[in-house]
């Protein structure tokens, strides 16, 4: 059998209960044409949950042997809008629990995402790392790693974060080195700073972009 939920209205008036004569009422129904606070009305027990919140509203409405829905006109709109339900206080209390627990749950399972994904870049940077002191023996440390770092970040779309660069491509890993001799290295950024375009500027430190990678190599 389906259930119809008795409608509570959030008056836009000054309303006074017809049964009691209690007033200003914040909330009433309305039984033969006349407004009834919540008291006469048998729900004044009931406490109220705001609209918003999908999970917390159902678990509150299908834990309350009695419930409502509140209701305020609209008048631009020309319609009564939801606003939000009357429940038990305890099933709105077993409800709120309930959430809570979920969104612990949540919570517990985003850190151990989280430190998974942390777990496998630290893998890719370590990986990229070995990799490029393979391939540029004679490579700082130091250098190996921050390049590795920046090649790998996440997000970045660079070369550590592609296909090749995870398949530890040679030509992917040594466009990496390059790249980061190019900044750090050379007096590239200072011709584009000067308004050397970029081929141009390529092409003034490529020799020595290609010094520091022959130091490296060799054994």
């Amino acid at each position: 059998m389906d259930l119809v939920a008795p409608v509570v209205v959030e008056p836009l008036k000054r309303r006074r209960c017809s049964e009691c004569h209690q007033g200003p009422l914040e909330r009433m129904i309305v039984e033969f044409n006349a407004p009834v606070c919540l008291d006469c009305a048998d729900l004044g027990h009931l406490v109220f949950l705001r609209r918003g919140d999908t999970a917390l509203t159902r678990r509150a409405r299908e834990g309350s042997s009695l419930w409502a829905v509140v209701v305020r006109h609209n008048r631009r709109r020309t319609r009564y809008e939801r606003q939000g339900l009357l429940v038990e206080e305890a099933a709105l209390a077993r409800a709120e629990a309930a959430c809570l627990a979920d969104a612990e749950a949540r919570a517990r399972r985003r850190a151990r995402d989280a430190a998974r994904r942390a777990e496998r870049d630290a893998e890719v940077t370590a990986t990229l790392e070995a990799e490029i002191l393979r391939l540029f023996p004679r490579c700082p440390a130091s250098r190996a790693a921050e390049i590795a770092a920046h090649a790998s970040q996440k997000g970045s779309g660079r070369v550590g974060r592609t296909a090749a660069g995870r398949a530890l491509d040679r030509g992917a890993v040594t466009a990496a080195v390059r790249a980061a001799v190019r900044h750090v290295d050379t007096e590239y950024d200072s011709l584009l700073m000067r308004g050397v375009p970029r081929h141009q500027a390529r092409t003034r430190v490529s020799p020595a972009i290609e010094a520091v990678l022959r130091a490296w190599r060799s054994a």
